[in-house]
């Protein structure tokens, strides 16, 4: 009776991962759809990378809604629109001698001033939620970073005003336990429902 010598199992590698950090994330999105690489090219150009850390998984990376633009400087737009109806019904001209039509282009000028400012305060802001965290960056000339961990998230709020339901906009504001007020802002977001149901189980994930 022979035996037969049997090669020992070779030992299984596990696949490396790419020490670069970028490629340590991934996004969910609200379908669960996007790719790790369309996640990373986004966290790329929206983010500071020594905000991440390595191993954190982007669950939601959102803007306000373009139409953050318009509707959170209405009143001021609005008041530049009145203050030149009310100066271009005072007369043909002023006490400086300012002519109708060069008051019209003053106050387009000044609304045109107003939506651009608004513009870059939409490019500046990001709302990111991590499996770890919460992330909220702001500003234009000063920028403002919050950023709290998930267990210190107290509650969350889905707020709607007249001006964001009539677009179908909705805000989302987090309270921190140790504080247990209002402190960032997700302002004008589109789908809120969805995004304040993603945050919810996101929440409930890291709590088990």
């Amino acid at each position: 009776m022979t035996a037969t010598a049997t090669e020992p199992p070779k030992p299984q590698t596990a696949p490396q991962r790419p020490a670069s950090l970028p490629q340590d994330h991934r996004a969910e999105g609200l379908t669960g759809e996007s790719s790790a690489d369309e996640a990373t090219a986004r966290a790329a150009g929206m983010l500071p990378a020594e905000l991440l850390q390595p191993g954190e998984i982007i669950v939601l990376l959102l803007k306000p809604s373009p139409w953050f633009v318009l509707l959170a400087p209405f009143r001021t737009l609005a008041a530049i629109v009145i203050a030149t109806l009310i100066a271009d019904t005072a007369g043909t001209y002023l006490a400086h001698g300012i002519s109708r039509q060069n008051i019209f282009l003053i106050g387009a000028a000044l609304v045109l001033l107003r939506v651009f400012w608004q513009f870059l305060e939409w490019l500046s802001r990001v709302y990111v939620l991590t499996d770890q965290r919460v992330i909220a960056v702001a500003g234009v000339l000063r920028v403002r970073v919050f950023e709290t961990p998930l267990g210190n998230i107290q509650h969350t709020n889905l707020l709607f005003s007249l001006r964001e339901r009539l677009f179908a906009l909705g805000t989302v504001t987090f309270a921190t336990a140790g504080t247990a007020v209002t402190e960032a802002y997700w302002l004008m977001l589109a789908n809120p429902l969805e995004v304040h149901q993603k945050i919810v189980q996101t929440l409930k994930r890291y709590r088990r």
